[in-house]
């Protein structure tokens, strides 16, 4: 497909959430969207930094919005307080994109208690999904969740000590956390179709970008190793957030689709179509995972 961001059709009126926009593939993303004239909506943990985000987006040359929001997706109260805050800005959204992750971090928890990496990556966009759902379908919009190449590291989710309790591992954590991404992005997509909704679920990932993800997670070996393999072999923030930006805005973005780079094992190179592991087409465990983060969620989740 080799698909570029001047693909994009003009997107003037069009809105989009993007989960940790102030940095890196979010950031990027933000500015690609900006350029088609879209307005955006960037969260960020840190105001501050999510502030300096914003300001530098606005100073790229177009008639759209820019505006920021706090939000910790580790903490289920900060989720809901950015729902009320879109709620106060916009009726609708033609998309969101759940940017926003953390990696291979020590063993911590989310402010529920969640193992950290499951917590955010997961249980925390899930929670805004549902949140912000009825702003997605009134703009017959998209949900974009984000991967990786990790998640075919992932042999599937650990159902019977899905917090990882009885043997942490950041990286077993960290795959276990993008294999539930995509996941739910195609199980999502199965239920939009089988409801006849409007919505379409599009997920993506950005391969291998060089950003602060590497750096802000890991400890010791790991981080060394990233900071080396930042330099030679991964690609820019601005072509890692190309996936993101086709599923969320791209014509020829479809439900149930899942793109990325396609080259160097999907490293980088042209976005496109990209490979999705055996565990993560499993459609029982899928919907088991669902019924899991409404359980652990209390809520319960009809995308009709």
């Amino acid at each position: 497909m080799n698909w570029k961001a001047n693909q994009l059709s003009d997107l003037t009126g069009k809105t989009y959430l993007i989960t940790g926009g102030n940095s890196g593939i979010g950031w990027a993303a933000a500015a690609h969207l900006r350029r088609a004239s879209a307005n955006v909506i960037i969260t960020a943990r840190d105001e501050k930094k999510g502030a300096a985000a914003a300001s530098r987006l606005t100073d790229i040359p177009s008639p759209g919005t820019v505006t920021m929001v706090r939000l910790d997706l580790a903490d289920l109260y900060s989720v809901r307080q950015v729902n009320d805050a879109v709620r106060s800005h916009v009726d609708g959204l033609d998309a969101v994109i759940n940017n926003a992750g953390i990696m291979q971090t020590p063993e911590l928890k989310t402010v529920e208690g969640f193992e950290l990496q499951f917590g955010t990556n997961h249980l925390g966009h899930f929670m805004l999904n549902y949140l912000v759902f009825d702003l997605v379908s009134a703009r017959s919009g998209r949900i974009v969740p984000v991967s990786s190449i990790a998640h075919r590291q992932a042999k599937g989710i650990n159902f019977e000590d899905p917090m990882l309790t009885k043997g942490y591992s950041p990286i077993t954590a960290y795959c276990q956390s993008k294999l539930a991404n995509l996941m739910y992005g195609l199980e999502l997509a199965r239920r939009l179709e089988a409801s006849g909704s409007s919505v379409i679920s599009a997920s993506a990932h950005p391969g291998y970008s060089a950003t602060n993800l590497q750096s802000t997670g890991p400890t010791g070996f790991f981080k060394a190793l990233y900071r080396v393999t930042n330099r030679i072999v991964a690609q820019s923030a601005t072509d890692g957030a190309l996936p993101e930006v086709l599923a969320a805005a791209g014509d020829e973005a479809r439900n149930g689709g899942y793109y990325g780079p396609t080259r160097m094992g999907d490293m980088r190179g042209p976005v496109g179509e990209s490979r999705i592991s055996d565990a993560a087409k499993d459609e029982e465990a899928a919907s088991r995972l669902w019924a899991l983060s409404e359980e652990l969620l209390g809520i319960s989740w009809s995308v009709a």
